[in-house]
């Protein structure tokens, strides 16, 4: 969850390439028309009057670099979103990889799709899937964690207000709507990949151990 949303001049963020939070070196370069008609690039800071402002920053983790026009990345698309939890369900790793790939473009519809995933998500881990506040309830009077409740419901309200702008505003900040990526990532480490990893080292116990703490549940 330590995620920073890739920014013009950022000295450090959460690279697209490597998904690690790293130091940044910048570059500038401007587009100007010739006096001829035609257009010329030039690297470097300059006072003359500009078309188009180019940034091109390289991630000292991995080496690659980032293009930048007018404040927006254009290479890659998917702008930094942390990749997919390793156990989410295919389905809604689809729709959390169909989010990241318009984050850029509008984190708004970005957002939206993330609810969506969250209502397969509750619907994957036992709910109706209609109703994701319903959803979350029930598993709150099961004993869900706080911290995973808190992070359901902040997906929940947060992609609902994409849809029906309240007092969130989207748009404008789209550091919100970034970190919804991380937090559903979270609940599905914390909902579905850490009891299947505890199952699985419960089960490597010899069987009398098992059987003995069987009998005493019982």
């Amino acid at each position: 969850m330590n995620y920073i949303n890739p920014v013009v001049k950022l000295n450090s963020f959460t690279c697209p390439y490597c998904n690690t939070l790293a130091q940044q070196i910048w570059h500038e370069a401007t587009i100007r028309k010739h006096r001829s008609g035609d257009f010329m690039f030039e690297i470097g800071y300059s006072e003359m009057p500009t078309i188009d402002k180019i940034h091109i920053s390289t991630c000292q983790a991995c080496g690659e670099y980032h293009l930048w026009f007018n404040n927006s990345m254009i290479k890659p698309d998917s702008t930094g979103i942390p990749l997919p939890a390793q156990d989410m369900p295919e389905g809604i790793k689809l729709i959390y990889i169909e989010a990241s790939e318009i984050f850029s473009k509008s984190p708004r519809a970005s957002a939206a799709l993330l609810r969506l995933a969250l209502q397969h998500l509750c619907q994957h881990l036992g709910g109706d899937g209609k109703n994701i506040n319903d959803d979350i309830g029930k598993m709150v009077k099961n004993g869900l964690d706080v911290r995973v409740q808190k992070s359901l419901d902040v997906v929940r309200i947060t992609g609902n207000n994409a849809v029906h702008p309240g007092q969130l505003d989207i748009v404008d900040n789209s550091d919100i709507a970034a970190r919804l990526f991380g937090l559903l990532n979270f609940i599905v480490e914390a909902m579905i990949t850490q009891p299947k990893q505890i199952e699985a080292f419960f089960n490597e116990l010899p069987q009398g151990a098992r059987e003995a703490i069987e009998k005493r549940d019982a």
